[in-house]
């Protein structure tokens, strides 16, 4: 099987060697990417190195889109993910942070286990196609979005529910 090329898999051995505050860019524009479970479209953003006297820091901010489905309506759609992100790769185990990223020999990093950990972060619990998404009818299961059936929901309050039998014949 080919080896694909990875985007996010950045060689920046020469950053490491530079003087502490030197930074370089990397900018990104990937129409699709599978990271594992995630698959994402229209990855847009960069990622900006910086040489400190702990490590590299990088500082990367995406946007992309991954399929979905709405949790009212069911149908599916292109669900938008920003995230933006600090991380820094240690040079030393003694200067390294709490994500335990160390900087290695071959000066080669593969952002994207991060960048997949972070788009999953930037994933709704809920996602929904539209704010105003008008979901399913409960009576017949037809796309409010889409038709009206007629059916209407009527929702009253547990606790006045007696008085509706006064109004009974």
């Amino acid at each position: 099987m080919a080896h694909r090329h990875n985007p996010f898999r950045l060689n920046v051995g020469f950053v490491a060697h530079e003087q502490v505050g030197y930074s370089r860019e990397f900018l990104f524009d990937i129409p699709t990417l599978q990271l594992d479970d995630l698959l994402l479209h229209q990855i847009r953003g960069q990622a900006v190195v910086s040489r400190t006297p702990q490590g590299l820091l990088f500082r990367v901010y995406l946007e992309a889109t991954t399929p979905a489905e709405c949790v009212r309506c069911l149908e599916p759609f292109e669900q938008a993910l920003v995230t933006d992100f600090t991380e820094l790769y240690a040079f030393s185990r003694k200067q390294m942070g709490e994500s335990g990223l160390l900087y290695p020999e071959s000066g080669i990093i593969d952002l994207a286990p991060l960048v997949r950990e972070y788009m999953w972060l930037a994933f709704p619990i809920k996602p929904l196609c539209a704010e105003d998404c008008r979901g399913l009818c409960p009576v017949c299961g037809a796309n409010r979005n889409v038709e009206d059936c007629g059916h209407t929901t009527e929702s009253i309050d547990p606790r006045l529910e007696i008085l509706k039998t006064l109004l009974e014949p």
